[in-house]
């Protein structure tokens, strides 16, 4: 098949995308396909058109390491030349030349529904949630509505706009310290702070607000952090995560050796049971499709109080989707064509 695999774009996650991005061309080009990698918002030539970009899409693509820092987004904008809004120079053609589009993309207008339902209009096929889903998900005030609504365990939290008092309102909502102050549409741990006193909660608030103008503040649960992926409607073992200093932030997340991942997760049966089932239930809720994966924290009493949903969770060397997958015996490769094949099945 000739296929656009698409990542990069304008999200503080950007350089997880573009390495999740290498990943999934190179395992396609291995299987046999002609794979494209393409960045959304950089663009690409096509100097011979369309058809010869993907005859000529034969070699796997080096696959960099991710960097510590946050990628500084403002240079990457200067460094473009052509391209409208969004999506950069001949991105639209050759999206519409494939027959279907490996969705690499993580966070901000990746996540959020808009380039899905570009798609839907110009009826370019491509991997992951449909334009709903992907929106609900990628807001994690709108996520927590659903959940609330679908009986599905979550922490209790409220969203907050900028110029609010955020002490006031949470006092006034019953919302005492610890809490996690968080982005409403971010991801990878960007923007997210655990407060445990009114100075770190107040510099929590601010750091957040740097991002979006508006955030979610909720209860801290205290408890096991586990990850549970979700493939064509199957639940995948969950995972265990405990990183070696602090918490699941950027940092831990894509720096080798920073985090204990223990896959499957050292769970009793029940507690198994109840994950993946907490698993499907937020699947069903958020009207998720193909694949996703949803972060829980597991009480010591075995309740799993779901934080959040990935709609296209990475698939980086240290990534949890592909751990899980390998161990339901799925290869990365398989997992690559499975989420392509899903695709294709996509409202049948």
């Amino acid at each position: 098949m000739n296929i656009v695999v698409l990542c990069g774009g304008l999200s503080p996650e950007r350089n997880v995308s573009l390495t999740t991005g290498a990943m999934v061309q190179g395992a396609l080009v291995e299987r046999g396909h002609h794979a494209v990698l393409a960045d959304l918002f950089m663009g690409v030539e096509l100097e011979d058109g369309p058809e010869a970009a993907f005859a000529a899409a034969t070699e796997p693509i080096p696959v960099a390491a991710i960097d510590e820092a946050v990628p500084d987004l403002e240079a990457v904008k200067r460094s473009r030349e052509g391209g409208t809004g969004i999506f950069g120079k001949n991105i639209i053609e050759l999206c519409c030349h494939a027959d279907v589009v490996f969705m690499a993309l993580h966070g901000g207008d990746g996540e959020n529904g808009r380039i899905q339902a570009a798609f839907d209009l110009l009826g370019i096929r491509y991997t992951g949630s449909g334009h709903l889903g992907s929106a609900v998900a990628m807001h994690k005030g709108m996520t927590k509505q659903a959940f609330l609504s679908d009986g599905i365990l979550t922490p209790k939290g409220l969203r907050l706009k900028k110029g609010f008092d955020a002490a006031g309102i949470c006092d006034a909502e019953g919302l005492s310290l610890p809490l996690v102050v968080k982005t409403c549409s971010g991801g990878s741990s960007i923007g997210v702070y655990i407060a445990k006193t009114e100075e770190e909660f107040e510099n929590a608030v601010k750091g957040a607000f740097e991002y979006e103008e508006e955030i979610i503040i909720e209860e801290y649960i205290k408890g096991r952090e586990i990850t549970c992926g979700i493939l064509g409607g199957k639940p995948l073992p969950p995972v265990e995560i405990i990183p070696k200093d602090g918490w699941y932030d950027y940092k831990n997340k894509y720096q080798p050796g920073m985090t204990v991942e223990i896959c499957p997760a050292p769970l009793t049966a029940q507690e198994d049971a109840v994950v993946r089932q907490a698993t499907a239930d937020a699947f069903r809720s958020l009207h998720l499709e193909g694949y996703a994966r949803m972060d829980f924290i597991l009480t010591a009493d075995g309740r799993p109080y779901c934080l959040e949903a990935n709609t296209l969770p990475g698939m980086t060397p240290v990534s949890l989707i592909p751990q899980e997958a390998a161990a339901a015996g799925i290869s990365y490769g398989e997992l690559c064509e499975e989420i392509i094949s899903l695709a294709f099945n996509k409202g049948e």
